[in-house]
């Protein structure tokens, strides 16, 4: 009973995990460039291959009955939302596999590159390019900061060469990740990447479209769905839980009248 109580609880957990993960994804489902995270599962080891027991320690039964589902590492769908046109010049989104690189700290705390798909970008009061939604300075292809002079005219090439007034001020740095399963979320439509990914980056596929920004590639319907699929899932494995709670009861007070 016990075995059983443990298996339903390795599904419980597992579920309330996907629960969190999809409402993330809901929450998201407008934000601009936003990659939605897909929770996966293992099956979990049986106990004598977690513990290094011999064959000889175990059963067959036991073997094929296996020890309920645990966690595997994330993914992230890769997946390239819809265009949607806005005509605001410093708005750019990519066709590709890419991301922007923008700097997520100061000088003085390292590099801090992180990387996002979000295009809606703007300059601060010193004419830097930034993301309009947190302010982080956008980089170009030698990973400074780009500065743009106010009042001239922004026009930006599908290289990602940004040109004010006529004059060329930088080109937007794209990177693609050979691995994209290797990225980690951080929030905020941000990823890290690792040093290995960002030394690698070079001349790509991805173009750049200006006056044109990503959304969201979260579908809202499917996200809704999984996420009622992993609240059903851990209902009922709570309550697989509590009935085994309440034998268990029923036999202990049972046993304690036979006494």
């Amino acid at each position: 009973m016990n075995y059983a109580m443990q298996i339903s609880a390795s599904g419980a957990l597992a579920s309330l995990y996907r629960m969190d993960v999809f409402a993330g994804n809901l929450a998201n489902a407008s934000t601009a460039g936003f990659r939605a995270t897909i929770p996966e599962t293992r099956m979990r080891d049986a106990a004598r291959i977690e513990n290094g027991l011999g064959p000889g320690e175990s059963t067959m039964l036991l073997e094929r009955l296996g020890a309920g589902v645990q966690m595997a590492p994330n993914r992230l769908d890769t997946r390239q939302g819809a265009f949607r046109l806005t005509g605001a010049p410093l708005d750019v989104a990519i066709a590709g596999p890419g991301f922007f690189a923008v700097r997520a700290g100061g000088a003085e705390e390292g590099d801090g590159v992180r990387l996002s798909r979000d295009g809606r970008l703007t300059t601060d009061a010193s004419g830097r390019l930034v993301r309009s939604v947190d302010g982080l300075a956008v980089l170009d292809a030698s990973g400074r900061e780009i500065a743009i002079p106010a009042g001239v005219k922004v026009a930006i090439d599908a290289r990602g060469v940004i040109r004010a007034g006529g004059e060329t001020v930088g080109r937007l740095q794209i990177v693609e990740v050979a691995d994209p399963s290797r990225l980690r979320p951080e929030g905020r439509g941000l990823f890290v990447a690792s040093a290995e990914d960002l030394d690698a980056r070079g001349e790509g596929t991805s173009e750049v479209r200006q006056g044109i920004i990503e959304e969201s590639g979260v579908d809202e319907f499917d996200a809704m769905m999984k996420l009622t699929d992993a609240s059903r899932s851990a209902q009922t494995n709570l309550g697989m839980i509590s009935n085994y709670d309440r034998i268990m009861d029923q036999a202990i007070s049972g046993l304690g009248r036979v006494g």
